[in-house]
């Protein structure tokens, strides 16, 4: 049964694949989540992500795009600009810390004059930490162009022994970069959720709500910690987001509605706060 909701939502963090490829990179990212306990509830293509969509009740989707490195570059980025043909998608590029740097502006500067107002990064598969050096030109050129830039926080089960994004290099980011319009994946950081509350509840950066009702799901405490960080952060700076294909947006649409939290402040959640960051990186 789809979820029925008369209430325009916007779904941060999505991901779909060109139809060549979507069979082998879900069979890939399926192995290495399996053993966190993920399974796909799509088939990676934009036409299953839409039809996820039609289902849950979700008006339009951000689709996460990755260059895992620089030789994916220019297709990862000739896809996302593609995708835009369809007016409930809201592609985003990606360009990889590997890369020269001329090369990194010269994609960004492309990305901006095609309309799409972001990037992503996932500092797991780029093998890089948040807070190196590596980034420094990315995050320069991002700021200087008024792209926003999603990351990847916290555990990621490709390499679950390190985690190449916490809240402390977070904010050695911030600090570094204070234009930087940064949206952190995961609520903040998947498995630091304390550290999450102590450490970046109330910080210029935008949260997104990706696979809490899956945490809710796993560990009643997990749950608890992810709504007290929705809860404590600022309104305007949550974004409601899923990760599908690796959760059930119907769950993470109800995990919002469970948090008790002014409907003024849902629709802003759901909606508003998206359609803010979105139209003011989209400006020349």
């Amino acid at each position: 049964m789809p979820t029925v909701t008369n209430q325009r939502i916007i779904d941060f963090h999505t991901h779909a694949f060109p139809d060549a490829l979507a069979p082998r990179a879900i069979a890939q990212l399926t192995i290495n989540a399996a053993a966190s306990g993920y399974t796909p509830l799509t088939d990676g293509t934009l036409a299953g992500l839409i039809a996820s969509m039609d289902r849950s009740g979700i008006t339009a989707s951000v689709v996460c795009n990755i260059a895992t490195n620089p030789r994916q570059m220019k297709k990862v980025n000739d896809f996302a600009i593609a995708s835009r043909e369809n007016s409930r998608l809201i592609p985003l590029g990606s360009v990889n810390p590997d890369a020269a740097e001329e090369e990194i502006e010269a994609e960004l500067d492309r990305l901006k004059s095609a309309g799409i107002p972001g990037i992503k990064i996932h500092p797991d598969y780029m093998k890089t930490e948040l807070d190196s050096e590596r980034f420094t030109p990315i995050f320069n050129a991002c700021e200087e162009r008024n792209l926003f830039v999603i990351t990847h926080a916290g555990f990621d089960p490709v390499e679950p022994a390190h985690t190449h994004c916490t809240p402390a290099m977070i904010l050695r980011v911030l600090d570094r970069h204070p234009g930087l319009k940064l949206v952190v994946a995961h609520a903040g950081g998947f498995d630091r959720e304390r550290e999450v509350l102590d450490q970046l509840c109330g910080t210029p950066v935008w949260l997104d709500t990706s696979l809490c009702a899956v945490r809710r799901a796993k560990s009643a405490e997990w749950g608890a910690l992810c709504s007290e960080i929705l809860r404590k952060h600022d309104p305007r700076r949550i974004l409601f987001a899923t990760d599908t294909p690796w959760s059930d947006p119907a769950a993470e649409i109800a995990f919002v509605r469970s948090l008790g939290i002014s409907e003024e402040n849902t629709e802003r959640v759901f909606n508003g706060n998206a359609e803010a960051l979105i139209a003011d990186c989209r400006r020349d």
